[in-house]
């Protein structure tokens, strides 16, 4: 018998130390509700989907889509009535005017000081395109064009991976800056996550938009991929990150197995602190590289709340933002999910918002 509860003493400290995030205690995300935009809505003979990220301010929220045929954003309106949301209505749709650049976007963010709207573009790696980041006006038009680190370069040695650059993008709390965040490791850096636990840290970069150029980095651990594929493909990277204090992060890990379904999809929001995270700007590898990655904490795994969803289904998010305040002034975050233009089956436009309980 001491054998026995010996053994089980040891299994469970065993498999304690091999779940390196933890429920965070300070801070709790509340599921409030679900709502689907039609995947037919048309707005000046643009098809509304491919959300692949969102921000909100002064009442209206910017909306990016990943479509490289047609660059664009929206701007649109979601009403929120006793913690619902009553009502999602795009209002505008901007194209970008730029056509010298290959443009796949995949992130957005509103700039209330310049009035502008700043981008984020993955590129397209076997096209040897170059991942980008800059802003735009209101109209769509180029203004500013950011240095990136030469390592996210396409034809780079660290050897970015292709639909894996650049997916997150956060405004600093400051707004000096803004954080970058890739959704896959370099190569260079470690292998893509798997079924297994691998060491597969994404570097997340903050541009100073004094000098446009990157003046911090840190390491960010990818966890494995959630559910054994039934196809033969499955992915889980970075999909958005959120700064809510100096150096303290929402970010949001999209894992997706094919052949599932609709429930292909695994999607957790993690807390981040990367106040004590080295800074990796100028290591050139992480794989053997001694250094203090970002913290984690997992605070919101959307499979606890998927029988409130359509189709039990939580989708392919890919955008957060923080929202309004509640009656009860609580802060609120919704997230957004890309639907692919439905070219991979049946897919939705979903918006979900979150209670944040601090």
């Amino acid at each position: 018998m001491r054998q026995i509860a010996g053994i089980l003493i040891l299994i469970t400290f065993l498999s304690c130390k091999s779940y390196k995030t933890r429920i965070d205690s300070s801070i709790r995300l509340k599921y409030l509700d679900e709502y689907i935009l039609s995947g037919t809505i048309e707005l000046d003979k643009t098809l509304i989907g491919g959300l692949s990220g969102i921000d909100y301010y002064n009442g209206t929220y910017y909306l990016v889509c990943d479509d490289p045929g047609n660059p664009r954003f929206y701007e649109a309106e979601i009403a929120i009535a006793n913690s619902k949301i009553t009502k999602v209505n795009i209002q505008n749709v901007v194209e970008l005017k730029d056509t010298t650049h290959y443009l796949d976007l995949e992130a957005i963010r509103f700039n209330s000081i310049t009035n502008q709207i700043v981008l984020t573009s993955e590129g397209h790696v076997k096209k040897q395109k170059d991942p980008q980041f800059f802003s735009v006006n209101i109209n769509g038009e180029l203004k500013n064009w950011f240095e990136l680190p030469k390592a996210f370069k396409a034809t780079s040695l660290e050897k970015p991976r292709h639909n894996g650059t650049l997916e997150g993008l956060s405004t600093s709390v400051d707004n000096k800056g803004y954080w970058i965040a890739m959704e896959l490791p370099l190569e260079i850096d470690g292998p893509e996550p798997q079924l297994v636990r691998t060491n597969s840290p994404v570097r997340i970069t903050y541009i100073d938009t004094t000098s446009n150029q990157a003046k911090r980095q840190f390491a960010y651990s990818l966890d494995s991929i959630s559910k054994k594929p039934k196809g033969n493909f499955a992915v889980n990277g970075l999909t958005d990150i959120l700064e809510y204090a100096k150096d303290k992060f929402f970010i949001i890990e999209r894992s997706y197995s094919s052949g599932l379904g609709s429930q292909g999809n695994t999607v957790k929001i993690f807390k981040v602190d990367a106040s004590k995270a080295t800074n990796t700007l100028k290591l050139s590898s992480l794989k053997n590289a001694n250094f203090i990655a970002a913290t984690k904490e997992l605070v919101f795994d959307f499979e606890r709340v998927r029988d409130q969803l359509t189709d039990n289904s939580i989708d392919n998010i890919e955008g957060i933002t923080f929202g309004p305040r509640l009656h009860n002034q609580h802060r609120t975050l919704i997230l957004v999910s890309d639907n692919n233009f439905n070219k991979l089956g049946t897919q939705l436009n979903q918006f979900i918002l979150l209670e944040i309980i601090d």
